[in-house]
């Protein structure tokens, strides 16, 4: 199958391009690295002729609350219209376990006006959500630093590889459409504070994590919004595991 990733040579998009093209498929990798806008559409219709899957992996590149609307909506609609036109079969998308149960993240909002685009579209689709991913935790902690200090909720997380993500998309993709939304999520839950604790200190990050109950992550102060449904499909890479291998 001819199968475009529309952020394909990101994190989760590389990962999948990889996978995808060990398995047989045409894996076409589009970002505006390669020609590819989904923003602007420019090059969106001419790399969608003759697909029979799109992905949607791409992101923001500023999680500013209107900018990450903005681009959700206005890029999600682009490939929509590109999708329809060029009959793609099967339109997949990554998304975020829990983003309706935390309106005040403009991020996770935004997550939630993308679904929805996709859910009235009228394509076949297939929504996967995922949990955090191990690689956002530098992120999360260079996010949450005040004054030298790493400042964060002990929220229950049960964050997963990319690679366990990519391989989930993956399958998900060279499957049938779900016209659903499908969980998948890590083997193990693990508090945030402690969850970046583990990597810094791993990392010989010298910062220190103080547990603050009022703090935010990414505009929300989540308690267990963000874990996965007990119908969640499960990945086996344990962040211990994870460390050792990274």
């Amino acid at each position: 199958m001819k199968i475009v990733v529309i952020g394909g040579t990101g994190l989760i998009g590389s990962k999948l391009v990889a996978r995808l093209s060990e398995h047989g498929h045409q894996a076409v990798p589009a970002a505006p690295s390669t020609g590819v806008n989904s923003l602007t559409g420019a090059g969106v219709k001419e790399v969608l002729q003759d697909a029979n899957v799109v992905i949607d992996v791409s992101n923001s590149p500023s999680f500013a609350d209107n900018d990450v609307m903005e681009f959700f909506r206005t890029s999600t609609t682009n490939l929509l219209e590109a999708a329809a036109a060029a009959g793609v079969g099967h339109y997949v998308a990554l998304s975020v376990v829990g983003s309706e149960r935390l309106p005040d993240s403009g991020y996770l909002r935004a997550k939630v006006a993308q679904e929805e685009l996709i859910e009235g579209s009228g394509l076949p689709y297939s929504i996967v959500r995922a949990t955090q991913f191990f690689e956002f935790a530098g992120g999360i902690a260079d996010s949450a630093t005040v004054d030298g200090q790493v400042r964060l909720p002990g929220s229950s997380m049960q964050p997963m590889a990319a690679d366990d993500v990519a391989a989930a998309v993956g399958r998900t993709a060279a499957g049938d459409p779900k016209n659903g939304t499908i969980e998948v999520g890590g083997p193990e839950v693990i508090a945030l504070d402690q969850w970046i604790r583990t990597v810094l200190s791993a990392r010989s990050d010298s910062r220190t994590v103080v547990t603050d109950p009022k703090a935010r992550y990414f505009g929300a102060v989540p308690e267990r919004e963000l874990l996965p449904g007990s119908d969640a499909q499960l990945a086996q890479t344990r962040l211990s595991e994870w460390l050792t291998n990274n």
